[in-house]
């Protein structure tokens, strides 16, 4: 049995998405709860030369979308960076997913060969497409999502590896 590139990315991709949704609903009703000011939870972080909880949703957003995007040779469409609610970095998830469902197999199979060049600032690193995705996408798409529920575990908020993992 074979797996193609959108089977390996997409999906994976939209739950982990989904997961992290699940996640800050948590972490809403959790705040609400306690009566604590979300935007506490929101700027919190593990360590002070970490990025707080905001600004790793943005993160896991532009790394699923730009990366799906760059394997199906499209342009990705552009987010700012400017949530500081809940609701909002939510709202972007949804978004971030509702762009998936506009790509198709046929869009991303096949790319396990494809140049991938990434900036990253003054540099670039390239890529083929399949060690882009299990070497760049995916790790990154997952140590985001899993800061961000260590943020809001270490905050008080009662979330389980199951919350993570989702539902099978």
């Amino acid at each position: 049995m074979t797996i193609s590139m959108y089977q390996a990315s997409v999906p994976s991709l939209i739950r982990s998405i989904d997961n992290l949704v699940a996640i800050l609903e948590k972490g809403a009703a959790d705040a609400e709860a306690r009566k604590i000011d979300p935007a506490v939870l929101l700027n919190s972080r593990l360590y002070p030369d970490m990025l707080p909880l905001v600004k790793q949703v943005q993160i896991v957003s532009d790394v699923a979308r730009r990366g799906a995007a760059r394997l199906a040779g499209l342009e990705a469409p552009a987010m700012a960076d400017n949530e500081t609610t809940f609701a909002e970095l939510i709202d972007r998830l949804k978004k971030t997913n509702a762009y998936f469902a506009t790509l198709t197999p046929a869009q991303i199979d096949g790319s396990e060969t494809k140049a991938i060049a990434l900036p990253m600032g003054k540099e670039t690193m390239n890529f083929e497409g399949l060690p882009y995705l299990v070497s760049f996408i995916l790790p990154n798409v997952y140590f985001h999502v899993t800061t961000a529920y260590n943020i809001l575990r270490h905050s008080g908020v009662k979330l389980g590896k199951l919350d993570f993992l989702g539902k099978p």
